[in-house]
């Protein structure tokens, strides 16, 4: 197998919602591979910290404000990448947000919040990219869903149907801008710590639950996504569009057990 399938040399990658967590690590991953970078965060100088890490990399690394819920705001973020470096080849669409309440709990602001930003914006973003993309007839797309894309969680219900809605618009997407060029896919994480779920994992007693579910027996790990996000950006998924790569360990298979036997072997 050509190894150069998965060199990114030379590509330029917009990652947002670089402040922190997952996407610090695909941005990290990209840059490894080779890749320039545009990072985005509400806050500009919170991006400082990992800009020079990247940098010290080799990259070129431009850092610039992103508010994916204010059309204007994603304006100013693909005309800055642009005239950075004259092209945009890849997109990950990373920025998101979550409010976790029981359902009967759940305010219209609430919802406005989680689907404003997680589906509305990943859309205008792509539609923003796109635009650049389209005259050359080359781009990679990969909208960052989650295992809630594909599988119910109480006390999940706007972010559930977010990121199910951001499966179902990659699909659409990929349908609509496949014959000039541009490969649209979601990457799906099961369950990794982050900020927004941080409660959780201090709960010893739900992390074994949840382990007891996860047909690998074990928490995700950020490097765990490494070789999936590099995978969807390079010429190796060059003939992979519209699809939902789950990196869940197995949690989506349901992890229901329908035997008596407590022998995992049988």
């Amino acid at each position: 197998m050509d190894n150069q399938l998965f060199d990114l040399t030379g590509k330029v990658a917009i990652v947002t919602g670089t402040s922190r967590g997952l996407g610090q690590y695909f941005a990290r991953a990209l840059a490894q591979a080779g890749a320039d970078l545009v990072i985005t965060s509400r806050q500009l100088s919170s991006l400082a910290p990992l800009q020079v890490e990247l940098q010290h990399l080799g990259r070129r690394v431009v850092a610039t404000e992103l508010d994916v819920r204010d059309l204007s705001s994603i304006q100013r973020m693909v005309d800055t990448a642009s005239e950075a470096y004259g092209k945009i080849d890849i997109l990950v669409n990373n920025a998101g947000c979550n409010v976790r309440k029981r359902a009967a709990e759940v305010t219209w602001e609430d919802w406005n919040l989680v689907l404003d930003t997680n589906l509305r914006g990943t859309f205008f973003v792509c539609q923003a990219v796109a635009r650049k993309m389209i005259p050359v007839r080359c781009g990679r797309i990969i909208n960052i869903g989650s295992v809630t894309s594909v599988f119910g969680y109480a006390g999940l219900a706007p972010y559930g149907a977010s990121r199910g809605g951001v499966k179902q618009m990659t699909m659409s997407l990929a349908d609509d801008w496949g014959a000039l060029g541009i490969t649209v896919n979601c990457l799906a994480p099961g369950w990794f710590q982050t900020e927004q779920n941080r409660s959780l994992y201090q709960d010893p007693a739900w992390v074994k639950y949840l382990c007891d579910r996860i047909p690998l027996k074990r928490l995700g790990q950020y490097h765990d996504l490494d070789g999936s996000i590099v995978f969807l950006a390079s010429d190796a998924s060059s003939y992979i569009t519209g699809q939902t790569l789950l990196v869940d360990g197995g949690i989506s298979t349901g992890a229901t057990k329908a035997t008596l036997s407590e022998n995992p072997g049988s």
